[in-house]
C-alpha cells in the first residue's frame, strides 16, 4: 500500500500522516467526496488533493444506544464541510444526546478500530 496511488490510498495515507485532504476536480473545481477517480460533478478525471479547512457543521445526527459494558451510547453523525462535501462521522468530547443539526464542529484525525479517521469535535466559538 505505501506505493499505491488510488484515491482510498492517498486520502488515507494523508490521515495516517494526521492530515486531513479533500479530492477535487480540476476541470470544473468541485470538490468531492468519498474519493474517486472521476469527478462526480462533470466526470472529469483531472483529481487534485487539497487540505480541508476542518469547518463544519452536523448535517443529521442520531444517537446509537449501547449497553454500558459495550461502551455505551454514541453518535453517528453527516457532517457537513466548508467545501461542500458531506462525511459520515461521529463528534467527540461532548454526549451523544446534545449534538445537534446545524452546529458547528471542526475536524480532526483520531482513530477508529485501530485506524486513522476523521472525527470531529465541538468547535470553539
Amino acid at each position: 500500500m505505501p506505493d499505491a496511488t488510488g484515491p482510498d490510498q492517498i486520502f488515507q495515507r494523508a490521515l495516517t500522516n494526521g492530515e486531513i485532504v479533500l479530492p477535487r476536480c480540476d476541470d470544473c473545481g468541485a470538490y468531492h467526496f468519498f474519493p474517486r477517480v472521476l469527478c462526480p460533478h462533470c466526470h472529469g478525471t483531472a483529481i487534485s488533493w487539497h487540505p480541508a479547512s476542518g469547518k463544519g457543521r452536523v448535517h443529521t445526527t442520531t444517537v446509537v444506544r449501547q449497553k454500558l459494558e459495550r461502551g455505551g451510547d454514541y453518535n453517528v453523525c453527516v457532517v457537513e464541510l466548508e467545501e461542500g462535501v458531506r462525511m459520515m462521522s461521529r463528534v467527540e468530547g461532548i454526549a451523544p444526546r446534545d449534538i445537534v443539526i446545524d452546529m458547528v464542529v471542526t475536524a480532526f484525525v483520531g482513530g477508529a478500530e485501530g485506524q486513522p479517521a476523521v472525527l470531529f469535535k465541538p468547535a470553539e466559538v
